[in-house]
């Protein structure tokens, strides 16, 4: 009878680790199971972003200003085209003479800030010192150029300026002041002269500058430079001109480009740097990423769930 019940005792050990056996068997099985298909997907969704990442990979000629030959003949000569007036621009215009006195009733007074720290302006004639010993460049408030094109200049009164240059306008005030002045001569300055830069651009907005003079390569690295997803064989140049706009396609990898009356900005054009498809494609391989990260943490949760749960 012991033996008969050893037995019995014995098969049914035998029974229970059979059972756990196969329970440990079917959960090793559907864990392989689960970690063979999430590392089948998870590499179909490298292989993806491999693809896209390589079609994605810029030729680097693309990315190079004036490539090519430079034809120095045509190119060597530097003709930039003269600013123009226009309605809203904010003209300085200094009036000197030999009789020093006599000039004065036709010049703003001049605004001269303090280099030293404080607040407020003061009024001085050129060439004047500011308070408390520091010495500061004069500036003038500026006229500006109302909607019909004209001006109210100081002893004048209106003058019409708009579509003329710097040498234009000096010349309309020479006609104007040669019978009170003698030998006037001028100081003439754009005190708003601005472009604004959008699209790839390291640092898109309105841009204002000291100068009178910028080209579009200079005009670019003010802005930052364009980014590695910015178009440089068509770049738009819109420019307002006696009431109608002007469009204007440029290609910066050509030499030829500084043949171009476009090529020196004036004041208030805009540019738009336009993006390439590279752009929408490092899109779609970051959007594949970040898939894969978050698949990869899901399978994660799912093998270690169903090893728990049984």
């Amino acid at each position: 009878m012991e033996i008969i019940g050893t037995l019995k005792t014995d098969k049914r050990k035998s029974c229970i680790i059979s059972k756990y056996s196969c329970r440990f068997e079917n959960n090793r099985d559907n864990a392989m199971q689960i970690l063979r298909s999430s590392r089948d997907f998870l590499c179909g969704l490298v292989l993806i972003a491999v693809v896209l990442s390589f079609s994605s990979c810029a030729n680097m000629r693309q990315l190079t200003y004036l490539q090519g030959q430079f034809d120095t003949a045509r190119l060597s000569q530097v003709n930039p085209v003269d600013p123009i007036i226009r309605k809203g621009d904010l003209l300085s215009i200094i009036v000197f003479s030999d009789n020093p006195e006599a000039t004065k009733i036709y010049n703003q007074s001049l605004i001269v800030t303090p280099n030293t720290s404080g607040s407020g302006a003061l009024s001085a004639t050129p060439g004047m010192a500011s308070s408390g010993g520091s010495t500061a460049s004069p500036t003038a408030p500026g006229y500006q150029v109302d909607e019909k094109g004209d001006i109210v200049f100081q002893g004048l009164g209106k003058l019409h300026i708009e579509g003329l240059t710097k040498a234009q306008l000096k010349d309309t005030l020479d006609a104007h002041l040669n019978q009170y002045l003698a030998n006037p001569y001028y100081n003439i300055r754009f005190l708003n002269y601005k472009f604004t830069m959008l699209g790839e651009v390291g640092k898109p907005g309105v841009i204002s500058i000291p100068g009178e003079r910028v080209n579009l390569l200079e005009a670019l690295s003010l802005a930052g430079d364009m980014t590695f997803y910015g178009r440089r064989d068509n770049v738009l140049v819109i420019r307002e001109n006696n009431n109608k706009r002007e469009f204007a396609r440029l290609d910066l990898t050509k030499p030829e480009i500084m043949a171009s009356p476009y090529f020196y900005l004036q004041q208030n054009d805009l540019v738009i740097v336009e993006a390439n498809n590279k752009k929408a494609a490092a899109n779609d391989v970051v959007t594949a990423r970040n898939i894969s990260i978050a698949l990869a943490f899901v399978s994660t949760f799912a093998i270690i769930y169903s090893l728990f749960r049984r």
